[in-house]
């Protein structure tokens, strides 16, 4: 191609296969698009109690709800500043890049962090964690926080687990848990497993454009928010409970509404909860199998090494030591139209992720496989081809 040609412009429709923003229903985008109306106006009012009610059978909880205009990073301050005041200790399980962005925050705040280190590749060890609880003799930890599936590595921590570890150190803290990247696409469970703030947004497993966020809050952290100190005002829950809606302080974003009705009704009605989760763990297996199939030859890797705690959502592909993951990226979305998430922190340019969550099917993983290994031998990066015959081959077992 001379100096002077354009490059060319890939055609067809692009294979988004980035962790999240994810790809949203044609259904959900035509009821996003609804006219103006006043969100006081009674039929608005049915239309956001019954998606309330939908949020918390989701998060399978029976407990309390606020919402807030903004990506899930406002739903992590959120829980800070209502659970905690100026000084407090919060305890964070590393997990990979953002649970460390969760602990600069709480650092900014004015909260004291205390972390439990792990090795990003297999995940947090629940022996330490009871044991960094049980050391905390006069309970100076306020919360433990955890990410239920980290979108940076590829892993899912189990929260059931981490609650067990703080019943077996007898210690009270508060147990926040980021589901993110898990909700609508893992199996999560609120109360079952003793969470007291549930952090989620849309744009991930409930096919959402990104811009709306939510904590789910049990009765124990209410109680806690009563004598937090820690400076809120838009994100204030005692000024949300004073409002009709019992959330946002200021205009309710009627569009994400009927958007999420919509995403409800695609994952209860027309595919039910659990089919998804089944859907996801499936797709995630196909990724799987294909990653370690192209590993021979020294090519990439899971970066994930604990089967236990492999992602369902999410995939990230170590590549060979000397191969800059993101010029991989380029090639396969400037030349083959293919969109795949980057590393994070200390990950960029050595892992490349893969998501599978929300809007997918076996069609659209099998055309992003395919296309990583078309990729993969555009760009020279080493491998043993045949990754999407084994994907096909772990849909079909």
């Amino acid at each position: 191609m001379s100096a002077t040609q354009p490059a060319r412009k890939p055609r067809g429709r692009q294979f988004f296969a980035n962790p999240g923003p994810t790809n949203i229903p044609d259904s959900v985008l035509l009821a996003t698009a609804h006219h103006t109306m006043d969100f006081n106006d009674p039929h608005f009012i049915e239309v956001y109690d019954a998606c309330i009610a939908g949020l918390k059978r989701i998060l399978k909880t029976q407990q309390n709800i606020f919402l807030y205009t903004g990506s899930g990073h406002a739903a992590w301050e959120a829980s800070f500043v209502n659970l905690l005041s100026p000084g407090d200790t919060v305890l964070i399980l590393e997990s990979g890049y953002f649970s460390i962005s969760w602990a600069k925050m709480a650092a900014d705040l004015g909260v004291e962090v205390q972390t439990v280190p792990a090795d990003w590749r297999r995940g947090v060890d629940m022996g330490a964690v009871q044991a960094a609880l049980a050391a905390d003799k006069s309970h100076v930890i306020k919360a433990v926080c955890v990410v239920h599936n980290e979108t940076a590595t590829g892993m899912m921590i189990p929260v059931n687990e981490v609650r067990a570890a703080m019943d077996a150190a007898g210690h009270p803290a508060l147990l926040l848990a980021d589901t993110i990247s898990s909700l609508g696409s893992l199996d999560f469970r609120m109360d079952e497993w003793g969470v007291d703030a549930a952090v989620g947004g849309s744009q991930k497993g409930l096919m959402l454009p990104t811009g709306m966020s939510f904590t789910g809050v049990s009765d124990k952290a209410m109680e806690a928010h009563k004598t937090s100190r820690l400076p809120k005002h838009y994100f204030n829950w005692t000024n949300m409970l004073a409002r009709p809606h019992k959330s946002f302080v200021g205009t309710v974003p009627i569009s994400f509404f009927y958007g999420l009705q919509e995403a409800l009704r695609l994952i209860e009605q027309e595919e039910g909860l659990e089919n998804v989760f089944a859907r996801h763990h499936r797709l995630g297996n196909a990724v799987r199998a294909a990653v370690q199939h192209w590993s021979g030859n020294n090519g990439p890797q899971l970066f994930c090494l604990n089967p236990s705690r492999y992602s369902d959502s999410v995939t990230a592909v170590l590549m060979p030591e000397g191969i800059n993951a993101d010029e991989l990226r380029g090639v396969a979305l400037k030349r083959y139209n293919v969109s795949l998430g980057g590393g994070l922190g200390p990950l960029g340019g050595k892992v490349f992720r893969i998501g599978h969550l929300g809007d997918l099917n076996e069609p659209m993983i099998l055309g992003t496989l395919a296309t990583v290994e078309l990729a993969m031998k555009t760009a020279g990066v080493p491998h043993t081809p045949g990754g999407v015959d084994a994907a096909i081959a772990a849909l079909a077992d």
